[in-house]
């Protein structure tokens, strides 16, 4: 049987890789029930071409999705075979779609949105990528996204105006999806394809990413289906990647309870301590278990003390 090993961008927030291209691969494998050996890299210099994913079998080396697929396609693993030309045909112009309304928005959100790049994206690749080159590829990454929208919008000086377009042809694409998927659980229906695998890819990290500016992402969230489509594939295929991060959630959130508590528990615990020690003092002199007394000689030289002050 033959081997294959998948290189891919790590994964995060539930998902086994946040890069969309490692994504469609790993979904499609999923689908086809091909078995995958997975190295989460996240290093392009040991790469063949500086980019990922990259599918290794016998003495093949691949590293675009579109061959990828085609390679798993020629072995035999297909998701399409059912399919008729209609339906085939509308995949690749879902796929074009996707490339022409979509990416670029992406794009926008995790390499120019000022935002988003420093407080999340920039410092999740500085982490991800092994040092040095961690230094060099999140600006090579945000000066290509740059270069892709100057070549796009060359009328376009206000980057106001250039965000506005992107986002507002990216809103109409997760519309027309939303009403092409409906009440269907996959865009075929009972049985997922690969144009489920490709609208997962761009919608999975759009939603579960914690944006800090989640313009976008709040319209796809109003796509109720969608978020389903995406749940529904996530613990079809990821469901270990899915619980694990649940896991972690749920331990930092009671982490952060306990630190939170811990002023006031340890106030309550001073205080009751103290209103113990005034109880039990109390009480023991009530009750006589303590007395208290006073020399006659002690009286006198006060009683004394009193009459002079007095003088």
């Amino acid at each position: 049987m033959e081997q294959f090993e998948l290189s891919i961008w790590k994964g995060d927030w539930g998902l086994p890789s946040i890069d969309p291209e490692c994504l469609q691969v790993l979904v499609y494998a999923k689908f086809s029930n091909i078995a995958l050996k997975i190295n989460k890299s996240s290093n392009l210099f040991k790469t063949p071409n500086g980019r990922l994913p990259v599918l290794k079998s016998n003495n093949i080396t691949l590293d675009k999705v579109k061959d990828i697929i085609g390679y798993l396609r020629e072995n035999h693993y297909n998701t399409e075979y059912t399919l008729k030309r209609k339906e085939c045909a509308k995949i690749l112009a879902y796929d074009v779609m996707l490339k022409q309304k979509l990416f670029p928005a992406l794009q926008f959100i995790w390499w120019v949105d000022q935002r988003n790049l420093n407080e999340l994206i920039r410092p999740w690749y500085c982490k991800a990528i092994p040092f040095p080159f961690n230094f060099y590829y999140p600006s090579k990454f945000e000066q290509e996204a740059r270069s892709m929208f100057e070549a796009l919008y060359a009328r376009e000086d206000d980057m106001a105006a250039i965000e506005y377009k992107v986002y507002s042809e990216a809103r109409k694409c997760l519309t027309m999806l939303s009403e092409s998927l409906g009440d269907s659980n996959y865009f075929f229906g009972s049985e997922p394809t690969e144009l489920d695998a490709i609208v997962y890819s761009y919608l999975a990290p759009l939603l579960k990413v914690p944006l800090p500016n989640p313009a976008l992402q709040n319209h796809l969230k109003d796509c109720k289906n969608l978020v389903s489509f995406i749940a529904r594939i996530s613990e079809r295929c990821f469901s270990h990647d899915c619980q694990e991060y649940k896991a972690k959630e749920t331990a930092e959130s009671m982490g952060n309870y306990s630190e939170g508590e811990f002023p006031h528990k340890r106030r309550n615990q001073i205080l009751a301590g103290l209103f113990t020690v005034l109880a039990m003092t109390s009480y023991v002199l009530s009750t006589g278990i303590i007395k208290v007394s006073i020399k006659e000689d002690e009286i006198t030289d006060l009683r004394t003390k009193d009459i002079i002050d007095d003088e």
